[in-house]
Formats: C-alpha cells, sequence, structure tokens
C-alpha cells in the first residue's frame, strides 16, 4: 500500500505537471458560484462534505497514534503524503464529476465506481469497490467516530457511553434522513467554524511552545529519514515503521486514494470537470498540509517542552498537549474531537448510500440507514481495541480498486487537464 498510494500520488503529480501550484486559484474557486450549471449542492457545500468526513480522529488521535508509534518522522511522511496527494484528489474530482450520471429523479451521481465502469468497462471491479465501501463506512466513517466520542465524553465528563451514544445517534438521524442536502448545509455552517477553532488552538500552543518550535521541526525531518534508538521521549523507529505510520495516517485523515470524496464531488453544482477537480484538491490540502501538520508540531514541541507528557498513547500525548492551553484547553479538544468525529459520521453516511445505491438501486437504502445509524449506538458502546488496524485495512480495500482506475485513466485526465481552461 505505500508503494501504490505514494507512487500513484508522485505519478499523477508528475503527469499532471505539479497540480499542487495552482492551489490558490482552487481555493478561489471553491468560494466561487459556478453560473449555469449542474449539480445538486454547491462546490463550496461539495468540499464542506468532503472536509466532514475527512476531518475527523486521524487528524487529531490519527497523527498522535503516528508519532506515539512511528516516531516524530511520521510526521513529515503524513505531510508529504497529503502535498502529493493533492494531486490524485485532483485526479479522483475530474473523473468524477466526468462520468457522472443523472438518475430518474433528477439526482447525481458519481464516484470511482462510475469511473470503473463507465470509463473502463470493469462493472466487476465498481461492484467491489461499493462493497468495500459500504463496509468501510460502518466502520471508518461510523463506529470508531462514535466510540471516540462516547470515550472523550466518559473520561472528561463522566458521561455514560450509552447515553451520549444515544444523543449522538438521535442528532445524526435528524441529519442524515434530510439526504445530502441537510448535510451540505449543516457542514457548510459548521466545518469552518470547528476548524477555525482547533488550528486557533494549535496556534496558541506553537506560540508557549516557542522555544522548541524549531527544535520539533528539525527532530520531524531528521527522523523522517533515520531509524531512531528509544530515548528523548519517543520509542525507538526504524524508516519503514516511521513511514508506514504517518502514510497511513495521512491516508486515514486525507482520504486521498481511497475513492471516497470524489462520490460527493460528482454532485456539485459545476459545468467542468477540471474546476471540481481543482475545488477538490483544496480538501487535502486543508487536512492534511495544514491541520495534520500543525498538530503533528504541536506534539512533538509538546513532547520536547515537557518530559512529563506521556508519548506511548495517542489519546493521552493529545489530551496532554491541550492541557496546556488554561483553561480553555480541554474543553476545546473535547470541542474539536466531538466535531469532527460527528461529522465525519455525516459525510460517511452519505458515501455509504451511495455505494448501496450502486448495487441495488433505491431498494436497500431505507435499511442501510437504519443500519447505519443502529451503528452510531452500538460503536458508542462496543470496544474497539483494533480500531486502526482495522481502519487500516479498509482503506486499503477502497483504495486498490480507486488507484487502479486513477492510473490507468491517467491519459483521460491528463486530456481533459489541457483542454480546459480553468486549469
Amino acid at each position: 500500500m505505500i508503494i501504490l498510494l505514494l507512487g500513484t500520488h508522485i505519478y499523477l503529480t508528475l503527469r499532471l505537471r505539479f497540480p499542487q501550484r495552482r492551489i490558490f486559484r482552487a481555493i478561489r474557486l471553491s468560494v466561487t458560484r459556478d453560473a449555469d450549471s449542474e449539480g445538486d449542492v454547491s462546490q463550496f457545500g461539495a468540499l464542506a462534505t468532503s472536509l466532514a468526513a475527512t476531518i475527523g480522529t486521524g487528524n487529531i488521535i490519527g497523527v498522535a497514534t503516528a508519532v506515539a508509534l512511528g516516531g516524530p518522522g511520521a510526521v513529515l511522511w503524513c505531510w508529504l503524503t497529503g502535498v502529493f496527494g493533492m494531486a490524485t484528489k485532483y485526479a479522483e474530482g475530474l473523473l468524477a464529476v466526468k462520468y457522472r450520471v443523472r438518475t430518474s429523479r433528477g439526482k447525481m451521481l458519481g464516484g470511482p465506481m462510475y469511473a470503473l465502469e463507465r470509463g473502463l468497462g470493469w462493472k466487476w471491479a465498481a461492484v467491489l469497490f461499493c462493497v468495500f465501501t459500504a463496509i468501510a463506512a460502518l466502520g471508518i466513517g461510523n463506529t470508531v467516530q462514535s466510540n471516540a466520542i462516547a470515550l472523550l465524553c466518559k473520561e472528561t465528563y463522566g458521561i455514560p457511553a450509552v447515553w451520549s451514544g444515544a444523543v449522538i445517534t438521535l442528532l445524526a438521524a435528524l441529519v442524515i434522513l434530510f439526504g445530502v442536502k441537510g448535510i451540505a448545509r449543516f457542514c457548510t455552517a459548521f466545518v469552518p467554524l470547528m476548524s477555525l477553532l482547533y488550528v486557533g488552538g494549535c496556534i496558541y500552543i506553537l506560540f508557549i511552545n516557542g522555544a522548541y518550535v524549531w527544535d520539533a521541526l528539525c527532530l520531524i525531518c531528521r527522523s523522517a529519514f533515520t531509524p531512531s534508538a528509544a530515548g528523548g521521549g519517543f520509542a525507538g523507529t526504524t524508516i519503514i515503521m516511521t513511514a508506514r505510520y504517518g502514510i497511513a495516517r495521512g491516508l486515514f485523515s486525507n482520504e486521498s486514494g481511497m475513492g471516497s470524496a470524489p462520490i460527493v464531488a460528482a454532485a456539485a453544482k459545476t459545468s467542468n470537470p477540471v474546476r471540481q477537480a481543482l475545488v477538490s484538491s483544496t480538501g487535502t490540502f486543508w487536512d492534511t498540509v495544514v491541520i495534520c501538520a500543525l498538530t503533528g508540531l504541536v506534539l512533538v514541541s509538546s513532547i520536547l517542552a515537557y518530559p512529563d507528557i506521556s508519548y506511548s498513547d495517542g489519546g493521552a500525548l493529545t489530551k496532554a498537549a491541550f492541557e496546556k492551553i488554561p483553561a480553555v484547553g480541554a474543553p476545546l479538544l473535547t470541542f474539536g474531537i466531538i466535531t469532527f468525529a460527528f461529522s465525519t459520521i455525516l459525510g460517511w453516511s452519505y458515501y455509504g448510500e451511495r455505494a448501496v445505491e450502486y448495487l441495488s438501486g433505491r431498494r436497500l437504502l431505507i435499511a442501510y440507514r437504519i443500519i447505519f445509524i443502529a451503528a452510531i449506538f452500538f460503536g458508542s458502546v462496543m470496544q474497539l481495541s483494533l480500531v486502526w488496524n482495522l481502519a487500516d485495512l479498509l482503506n486499503a480495500l477502497m483504495a486498490i480498486p480507486n488507484l487502479i482506475s486513477l492510473i490507468a485513466l491517467t491519459g483521460v485526465i491528463v486530456a481533459e487537464t489541457k483542454a480546459s481552461d480553468e486549469f
């Protein structure tokens, strides 16, 4: 997966002549309305829904887990996955719009399954992707997130998991039942707010740890390419171990190459596949290049600044770092994890439903929606000791057919890009 994932990122970056250089134009397009365009939600609404699904526990607990298990160098590998992953997210968004279809009900549907079927004629691969997506949505996009919320509420405020799980389930059900437009409206209003608050907290901690920030940055860069012995607050690691955890957490966080984000990108109101592709690439930029990088720098600088911080557990490491903010540190972290995890549940509910709709039409949608909502509650009271390894496995199962389609359709992606005035 390291070779396939990072290799695809780099390959598409070179073939598309570094689409990352268009990031500022892409950001501008993401908040600009595309007049006379077809779609179900605005481009910003689609981006916000995508960010809601990607900005989750992977950005906070996931990065901390990478640091705890892979050492500080994992932060750089996670960041590099995001930088190069912007090209992959661009390619996914382009194919999603190019091969999307309009249903008899007037809804836009698209994503890797339609690229596999309509672009390559691989119906069997499209079916496999949808099966993996429907299952993954119940895991990494549902039970993992509700469990994180329930565990945090119990440890911080003593709220029983059954009560927090019931509240999460009820709130999620109310939003999910309104479909993609309801999810997009919620995410458009909420994602920018929660992201700004979390980034503000990270910047404050870096200001407090100012004397250690440069040392932390040097340690991150040095440790990414050299094996390290145990000591200095970190476990001993190998280069492969460091890269493995960093890249895995990068994929879990930004989902570039997994094939999930293009499912909602296909619903965007856009008249040009390249335009939406650029907007989609900003999701990886905000998620990993900005938020995950800030999180990693906060964690490593905090360990250097406060030797008393426990670094053996990702959750404990993050909590200890944010508790250094007087009075509001713990509540800010709690709010961040709860809102990030909750928005991830909403985004993945849409992904799972679109996969089920591809497999069976609308016949099983209601049943899947009930199962998804029920899984939120059961996830909050379950013991998920193997959560990260299972999440990596589910990510890989989704990513493999999607990455193969991206490589096979690179010629189409390059041709569309060259023919467009948007790029």
